[in-house]
């Protein structure tokens, strides 16, 4: 039996603006929108992820579209940063310039435990980082987007190191370890990087200690984050793993696209997720994301859906 940890699958946000977020990704950053549909937890409102080329795990940044819900603040006890990876330094130069185009605000190219990066936020103050995968050995990337706004040496290709802030740090650092197998590889004042699997860009965690004000969840800040498994076998392995251990769980869950099983560490809700079936299943590599695809167990309910739901173009073909 198994329980290995992949690398970063998903990481799952919350907008309040479902269409200006779409222009952000797609325009913006370049990334494409692999699948529009629904939350399965609250079908009346929008679930949208942005990923590579193909949709491969370890890719995809998704958000619940959630416009009447408050905004959120940034603090302590939350997933408070997401990082993106890139190819190369030039990679970042590239941003810098298109982020001055697009009037996004950033921070500048930066160094954070020896890689190049570039802090950036959204509009609605949700937090992200560029990586440099200049010498990065790890987790293999995606594919950049073919047909995107930005050239594919450029492009964004995956997700990078996640950040989590919490005020119960060593607490919360010997969960990583002792439960999830990840190693930390550099430690400093309130900040430990920890690998997961082979580790690199695609399978970091940076854990920082901050016991001042909590974050709010709400628009603008980041929901939950979510780990790679191989399959169902290693779900249902990990689900053994969390009864032996008393952790409370939300038992295997078949979201279609990928396989679930999600549990709580303090305040910070963690997803594990298989790498298949995949965003390929039901939709042509051509219109990936340009209608609304839902489930099998979602389509008998397809004409209330679309009754609830404020509809928006994403049609690129």
């Amino acid at each position: 039996m198994t329980n290995e940890l992949l690398g970063i699958h998903h990481v799952t946000a919350m907008t309040d603006n479902a269409m200006r977020n779409y222009e952000f990704f797609t325009n913006a950053l370049g990334m494409r929108l692999v699948k529009k549909t629904v939350n399965q937890d609250d079908i009346q409102t929008y679930h949208t992820f942005f990923a590579d080329d193909i949709g491969s795990p370890g890719t995809d940044m998704t958000f619940f579209d959630f416009p009447n819900n408050p905004k959120g603040t940034p603090g302590t006890n939350s997933i408070s940063r997401t990082g993106l990876r890139v190819p190369s330094d030039a990679a970042l130069e590239y941003y810098l310039e298109r982020f001055k185009e697009f009037g996004v605000e950033n921070d500048g190219i930066q160094e954070l435990f020896g890689r190049k990066v570039l802090p950036f936020q959204e509009a609605d103050g949700q937090k992200y980082q560029l990586f440099s995968d200049e010498n990065n050995e790890g987790v293999a990337p995606g594919t950049p987007w073919k047909n995107g706004p930005v050239p594919e040496e450029h492009a964004i290709y995956g997700l990078g190191p996640i950040e989590i802030t919490v005020s119960y740090f060593e607490d919360f650092k010997k969960m990583l370890t002792d439960v999830y197998g990840m190693k930390p590889i550099h430690e400093e004042d309130n900040v430990t990087l920890l690998d997961i699997g082979k580790g690199g860009n695609g399978g970091q965690v940076i854990l920082r200690y901050d016991d001042t004000t909590p974050g709010r969840q709400g628009y603008g800040q980041v929901h939950h984050v979510s780990f790679r498994v191989k399959d169902h076998e290693a779900i249902k392995n990990w689900e053994a793993t969390y009864d032996k251990m008393g952790m409370q769980h939300s038992g295997h869950v078949d979201r279609f696209y990928f396989e679930a099983l999600y549990t709580r560490i303090g305040h910070i809700l963690i997803e594990l997720s298989t790498d298949g079936p995949g965003f390929m299943t039901d939709e042509p590599y051509e219109t990936l994301g340009e209608n609304l695809a839902l489930p099998p167990f979602l389509e008998p309910k397809r004409e209330y859906i679309e009754s609830q739901i404020r509809p928006f173009d994403t049609t690129r073909s």
